[in-house]
């Protein structure tokens, strides 16, 4: 029998009391959602005719990485929703072995789940969906296949570039062909292999068996693998000033950081262990403080990492991806904004993806925010900027 992620014996369990959840904001599980015992957190009064914001987390990340978002935003009126996705937190019901059922972490299944999450709650829509770094393309998708249940989008960190998109008029000579890649699109994985420095690309590696091992049972301890992966994704690792690629080909992308394209012979807790911040810089890190991060690690050592390694692996394999060549063609038409750290790299690191996003993807965009003093975890670092531009949007679209 294969595993699946174990079900703690009361909600909440994975929090830490000394990390309480900010005032406001609740714990609870929803049952019946797409094969899923989901957990979630919530601010802001339930009722059905109050509108009902969904949020989507990234890797590796919990529902706890919008704490503080979510009860600024149940301030202003909003019944605000969190959940620990698939593969993730308290959440319970995922396949969590290697060998099991991988499929059911692919996108076309990740916007089943958010539709049975918003069914569940006894929703038809919601107001609009959030999402952040994988979250983002989730939410993305969700709005793309379902706009009747997602009327308005925000995307953080992680741009969308539009569906895969299905070889064209190849009776009459044109010779586009479909190159068999995934969600990510045709990563020169052998050509970094063959560079001076050899290198691979983090969502390769990601796919890989030996991952989830690497970081679980990592020396430094998966507390000090966070918080060495979250400094150096942040503004405050002084390194991340991203500059646009210019192409696909190696030699742009060995220009990315480490933590995207690494030495081949190294894995990520070694890669991020280079980069370890001091005592003085960990006291000084007022966006997650140790008791805060304190809930990731806990998390994360009992769920292991395998669930949102998970979401990689079927975002890199062609025939899930092949799946959603149905909507080529297809462009998100509801409201739409992006909103990123002015230090972040994730909105440049696919070449191409971001202006895809901005002149053909979504035909309705409010509006291409990068806020100051950001890195990659925007809603984190700089949480009273991002209530300010999603209220903005909030209150602008229709």
């Amino acid at each position: 029998m294969r595993p699946v992620a174990p079900v703690p014996t009361m909600p909440g369990a994975s929090l830490r009391p000394i990390a309480p959840l900010p005032a406001g904001i609740r714990s609870r599980f929803v049952d019946g959602v797409n094969g899923l015992r989901m957990h979630v957190l919530e601010a802001g009064a339930s009722g059905r005719k109050r509108p009902l914001l969904l949020l989507l987390h990234g890797f590796p990340e919990l529902a706890y990485s919008w704490r503080k978002v979510m009860g600024p935003l149940a301030d202003a009126g909003f019944h605000v929703v969190a959940p620990d996705q698939r593969g993730y937190g308290l959440t319970s019901g995922w396949d969590a072995d290697y060998d099991g059922d991988v499929g059911s972490f692919r996108m076309w299944n990740i916007v089943r789940d958010a539709i049975g999450l918003v069914h569940a709650l006894g929703r038809r829509q919601v107001t609009a969906v959030i999402g952040h770094d994988f979250g983002s393309l989730a939410a993305a998708w969700c709005a793309l296949i379902r706009p009747d249940v997602f009327p308005a989008l925000a995307m953080m960190s992680a741009p969308f570039p539009g569906p895969p998109e299905l070889p064209f008029d190849l009776a009459e000579g044109d010779d586009r062909r479909s190159q068999g890649a995934g969600l990510f699109g045709a990563i020169p994985h052998e050509a970094l292999a063959s560079l001076p420095r050899p290198r691979k690309h983090y969502q390769a590696y990601y796919a890989r068996r030996a991952a989830a091992t690497d970081l679980r049972d990592c020396p430094q301890g998966v507390h000090a693998f966070l918080r060495a992966y979250f400094h150096m994704k942040s503004a405050d690792w002084p390194h991340n000033r991203p500059v646009p690629l210019r192409d696909w080909s190696a030699e742009e992308f060995a220009r990315l950081p480490e933590y995207y394209v690494m030495d081949l012979d190294k894995n990520m807790a070694e890669t991020v262990a280079a980069h370890m911040p001091s005592e003085a810089e960990i006291a000084a890190c007022r966006w997650l403080p140790d008791a805060e991060l304190a809930v990731y690690s806990e998390a994360f050592r009992r769920t292991g990492f395998q669930g949102g390694l998970n979401w990689y692996r079927c975002a890199l394999e062609p025939r899930y991806a092949a799946e959603l060549e149905v909507f080529s063609g297809r462009t998100i038409d509801v409201p739409s904004v992006f909103i990123a750290g002015a230090a972040d790299w994730g909105p440049l690191q696919k070449p191409g993806d971001l202006d895809r996003m901005r002149s053909s993807a979504c035909t309705r965009m409010l509006g291409c925010h990068f806020v100051p003093g950001a890195g990659h975890w925007v809603q984190q670092e700089q949480p009273e900027a991002t209530v300010r531009l999603l209220l903005d949007f909030l209150n602008r679209a229709d």
